[in-house]
């Protein structure tokens, strides 16, 4: 599924006669050759393209609007939907080029909201599962914010929110995996740090009650039991019918302790801030 292609691109309906319709010869994404043209027959060539489907096409005439009239009207309109051609060729590194020098040439203009958009679903489509190198999914984390700080009242900022919240949980997921290799290894520390980071900074993720029992674990391995009661206290009152809470409860119960809250533990102080926030 696209996520972009709901989303308005009112330039669509200056789509002109079908008389104009170029045929396209060789490879989709061939260059095209110089040849001076008038800015209308270039732009409706694009946008017959455009409206075939072939992306790559459209977004090499959309290319060339901008190049042989670079201070039109046209150009403008040619290098937003040169950004969204590239998109819809799987192109994003081209797109997001074509987006970026739209917002710095056109700061101001009413589409800049759609160029920052863009971007971030250019980065939001590249994310790899939680196995992998996760710093295209902080970037996409990045440019979803940014469409949000700018725009908070756009239709883009709107579906941006729902994405952050996919992102901030697929960074929560590397987190857990990389503790739970670290338990793997009774490296307990390092584990304790990773789950410690999902914690305090992806604490509304679907991760929280498996990252708060793995707390109870690792500090019940290290023999740091107070740290572990605050784990199962603070993920009772947060999960109380929970798989996670369940055994986290056994665990302590194993030691005949309970869980048992402390608001000096950093634990309390992470959720306090949740709760404020």
């Amino acid at each position: 599924m696209r996520f972009i292609s709901h989303l308005r691109l009112s330039f669509l309906c200056m789509l002109v006669a079908s008389s104009l319709v170029v045929s396209c010869a060789g490879k989709d994404d061939e260059e095209l050759e110089y040849v001076e043209t008038p800015v209308e027959e270039l732009y409706t060539k694009a946008l017959n393209e455009l409206a075939k489907k072939r992306y790559s096409r459209a977004a090499l005439f959309f290319d060339e609007v901008e190049r042989q009239h670079p201070y039109s009207v046209w150009a403008r309109r040619a290098m937003l939907l040169s950004a969204y051609s590239y998109y819809e060729s799987n192109k994003y590194d081209e797109a997001i080029n074509a987006a970026d020098r739209f917002i710095a040439l056109h700061p101001g203009n009413e589409d800049v909201a759609y160029a920052y958009y863009l971007k971030a679903i250019c980065n939001y489509e590249r994310i790899s599962d939680v196995g992998r190198d996760q710093q295209m999914t902080v970037d996409t984390f990045e440019a979803l914010r940014e469409v949000v700080r700018r725009f908070p009242n756009s239709e883009y900022a709107r579906d941006a929110r729902l994405k952050i919240d996919m992102t901030q949980n697929h960074l929560a997921g590397k987190e857990m995996n990389i503790g739970r290799f670290y338990m793997k290894q009774h490296n307990y520390v390092a584990a304790i740090n990773r789950f410690k980071v999902v914690i305090e900074d992806y604490q509304t993720t679907a991760h929280t009650a498996e990252a708060l029992y793995r707390l109870v674990e690792c500090y019940l391995a290290l023999g740091i039991d107070n740290e572990a009661q605050v784990s199962a206290a603070v993920l009772g009152y947060n999960y109380p019918g929970s798989d996670w809470y369940q055994d986290a409860y056994h665990l302590l119960a194993r030691k005949d302790i309970m869980p048992e809250e402390n608001e000096k533990s950093w634990i309390s102080r992470a959720f306090n801030r949740g709760e404020d926030s």
